[in-house]
Parts: C-alpha cells; structure tokens; sequence
C-alpha cells in the first residue's frame, strides 16, 4: 500500500511540476508580444491565464466577428430561439466552442468579487430567478461584449461604460 501511494504522490507531484511549467510559458508567451494584452489584462477578473485562453479561442483578427452577438454565439453565450406558430422557446446554447464557454464561465466568476457592476447584474438576474449558471451566462455575455467592443476600437475596459445602470445591488 505504501508504495502504491508514494507512486501515486509522484505522479502528482510530475503532473504539477507540468502544470507550473506550462504556466510559466503560457505568461511568458501571452504578456509582452500581443499588442492586445493590455486590453484583455484591463477586465476585471482577467489575468494572464485567463487572457491567454481567451486570445487562443477567439485569435487575434479582430474583424474575425463582425458583431458582439456572433462572438456570444461562437461561445454559448447569446440566448438561442425556437420559433413555430405560436410557440416560443429560449435556451442556451449547447453547440459552443466548449474551451471558450468555459474560460468565460471562469472570467464572469471571478469578476463578481472585482467589479461592482458584474455583482450588480449577477444578483439582478439571481433575484429576477434565475438559476446560479444562468445569471453567470448573463455576466460572461456582457464582459464578452465588452472585450468584443475593446478589441475592434483598442480601448481598454471602461466599469461605467460597461456597466450603465447605477442602481444599488438588490439585497
């Protein structure tokens, strides 16, 4: 059994040596080259793991989405609509670029706690009902937005920009 779990442990211990090192290229190639790191390094809750994965989905054309909305789509983000006669159904999308929805998922977590207008639409969603990945999909979407709008002016993040509705946080 000992020997079982010290080959285990070092097994673990390679897998996060790895990890560490790809870390370590990953910041290394993503910081100083890309003219646009700086863009995607002004997003609350985007560091350079995050901003390296987001450049890797969606590439560095920025005319590569001609809108915001084909960028939402393109990563599971914008509402998808089913129509016939008078029916209607909304959902999300499940036919995705699945390691950019993910990534998102991540950003708009991680932006709850670092940007007060990301929490406001968060717990606005949460109190209209909706469910805790739906609310996220909404703040994923805007941030998205967001980028999508930085990328093609060269801008960098702007809270009142993004963010236009003052409103206190429901409690």
């Amino acid at each position: 059994m000992a020997v079982d779990i010290r080959a285990t442990l070092a097994l673990f211990d390679h897998a996060c040596r790895t990890s560490d090192e790809l870390i370590a290229h990953l910041t290394e190639a993503f910081l100083p080259p890309p003219p646009t790191a700086g863009t995607y390094l002004s997003f609350p809750g985007c560091g350079a793991l995050t901003g390296a994965r987001l450049l890797a989905e969606i590439g560095d054309d920025p005319n590569r989405f001609a809108t915001a909305r084909g960028l939402r789509a393109y990563a599971g983000l914008a509402p998808l609509t089913w129509q016939s006669g008078t029916s209607r159904q909304v959902t999300h999308r499940r036919v995705c670029n699945r390691r950019l929805k993910t990534a998102c998922h991540r950003w708009a977590f991680s932006a709850l706690t670092r940007s007060p207008g990301s929490r406001r639409l968060y717990d606005r969603r949460r109190a209209a009902g909706d469910s805790y990945a739906s609310a996220l999909r909404h703040v994923a979407a805007r941030l998205l937005s967001g980028l999508h709008h930085c990328l093609t002016t060269g801008d960098v993040y702007d809270e009142r920009a993004a963010f236009p509705n003052n409103d206190p946080a429901p409690r």
